[in-house]
């Protein structure tokens, strides 16, 4: 049964590794490490974010959602289940062998990639530019760095498997994994992510260079819009808010030196109150700790997967 699955998924292993190697020679070639060009590096960068996250998607898309799929379409998964081998053994060989070979390539890219950028990846977390939020615990990079995306490619697979029992058509079970992959990605960046790991709170003096904004609140009083003065490089900031001495969020009155039209007058009068400034943060340090976690999620939610998969395949007839 192990051969047999393997000559099925041969063609798909080969393709896999040639990419991988042409994946090493180009990044061996380009390496920062090297001082390659800059324009090849940056296009290089952005590139590999962009693979890191289609390849557990491709995984799932071409994959997983043909595994069992195809077999109901052409019916040659009758044949399979009147020989000796059990329907669960069936399942388990072909599951087995495509989630090993999936992890394995995208955790080697990863590893590949990660390596690659780490220089850019330290230039941009020390050196930031205003607006973008290049850094590891950043949603752009986090799922493009580290162990994440092995867990996204199991679950990826099983998600593929998993739509294909269940729809028994190639083609709507890929579409299906493709909707469903992009929405749980999606989900997990901008909702879970934040709560696996317990955050910081922290309450600092709010310094004039912080304050970048001045607003109004519903009932007419001052808002003070503030960037997070929050020292440590690489930090997450989950929340910031402008509050008074009693811990309240600041609704207080115009200054005076607010009223006109010079911003550095007002920003210095606003020092004058004596405002702080309540932050919800995860320090860089929590970084392979969420890693875990998150990897160690979709792990779990994989092998949920899986047991669908084997309960539907068992309860399903031959005809």
């Amino acid at each position: 049964m192990i051969r047999f699955s393997w000559l099925q998924f041969r063609g798909q292993a080969v393709t896999a590794a040639a990419a991988l190697a042409a994946v090493v020679v180009v990044l061996a070639i380009t390496s920062p490490h090297r001082q390659a060009n800059f324009g090849v590096s940056a296009w290089l960068y952005t590139a590999g974010i962009v693979v890191l996250y289609l390849t557990p998607a491709i995984i799932g898309i071409f994959w997983g959602a043909p595994l069992i799929s195809r077999e109901m379409e052409a019916g040659t998964f009758r044949l399979a289940w009147t020989q000796s081998i059990s329907r669960t053994r069936w399942l388990a060989v072909k599951l087995g062998l495509t989630g090993l070979a999936s992890m394995a390539t995208a955790g080697l890219l990863s590893l590949m990639v990660t390596w690659w950028s780490s220089p850019i990846d330290q230039a941009v977390t020390l050196h930031p530019r205003h607006g973008v939020s290049l850094f590891r615990l950043g949603a752009v990079l986090f799922g493009a760095r580290g162990i994440t995306p092995i867990g996204y490619a199991a679950f990826a697979l099983a998600l593929g498997v998993t739509a294909g029992i269940l729809i028994r058509r190639t083609v709507p079970a890929m579409a299906a994994t493709l909707a469903g992959f992009a929405a749980v990605q999606i989900t997990m960046a901008d909702v879970i992510r934040q709560h696996l790991v317990a955050p910081v709170h922290a309450i600092v003096a709010l310094t004039a260079a912080n304050i970048y904004g001045i607003g109004n609140t519903a009932s007419g009083g001052m808002l003070v819009q503030a960037r997070p003065s929050v020292s440590q490089t690489g930090a997450w900031i989950l929340s910031s808010q402008v509050i008074d001495k009693t811990g309240h969020p600041f609704q207080g009155p115009f200054t005076q030196a607010c009223l006109g039209r010079n911003f550095a007058k007002c920003t210095a009068s606003i020092g004058q109150l004596h405002l702080r400034q309540r932050i919800t943060y995860l320090p860089a340090s929590r970084y392979w700790t969420l890693q875990w976690r998150e990897t160690l999620l979709f792990g779990v939610l994989a092998l949920l997967l899986a047991g669908i998969c084997f309960w539907s395949i068992n309860r399903r007839r031959v005809n």
